[in-house]
């Protein structure tokens, strides 16, 4: 047992595997973010879903009129919202991708073009920039994470 713990340990040493750990932290952090964002538009547009959040701006009736959606809010909340539905298939694919034995070249290359998409479309939903920007920045993200799908099937069953 302890001679499987200590192959496990040994990823650390492989490249890939630490390009790997090195763009998930950063889409991760930048998914965080995310959250605080969408904290910061809530107070300062006053908007909340919960009762329980509009306290300390009055009670009973005078405070009801904080429980309402804001477009900004809710543009902040579907960028994060994106974010789920890319960020978490990366990371799991991506770690499969890591582990089929990928060359460092060519898994730097799908690593920085899916975080560079994914920080594009993240100031393409923001700002909000027109489309087919956000749209296309959506597209190259989700096409690197499928190609690193098709490399982990292709490796494992050997498509």
């Amino acid at each position: 047992r302890r001679g499987e713990m200590a192959k496990s340990t040994q990823l650390i040493d492989n490249e890939v595997f630490r390009a790997y750990a090195t763009y998930t932290g950063i889409v991760l952090l930048k998914m965080m973010l995310m959250s605080l964002i969408t904290a910061y538009f809530r107070i300062t547009r006053k908007a909340f879903v919960n009762p329980e959040d509009t306290a300390s701006f009055g009670k009973g009736e005078s405070a009801k009129k904080f429980l309402r959606t804001d477009p900004d809010v809710e543009r902040v909340r579907r960028g994060h919202l994106n974010d789920l539905e890319n960020i978490v298939p990366f990371v799991g694919i991506g770690l499969l991708y890591a582990l089929s034995g990928p060359e460092l070249s060519t898994a730097l290359l799908h690593f920085r073009i899916f975080v560079g998409a994914r920080i594009f479309h993240t100031f393409a939903y923001l700002i909000p920039l027109p489309q087919p920007g956000r749209g296309l920045s959506w597209a190259v993200g989700y096409s690197v994470t499928f190609s690193m799908a098709y490399k982990v099937l292709k490796t494992v069953w050997l498509l």
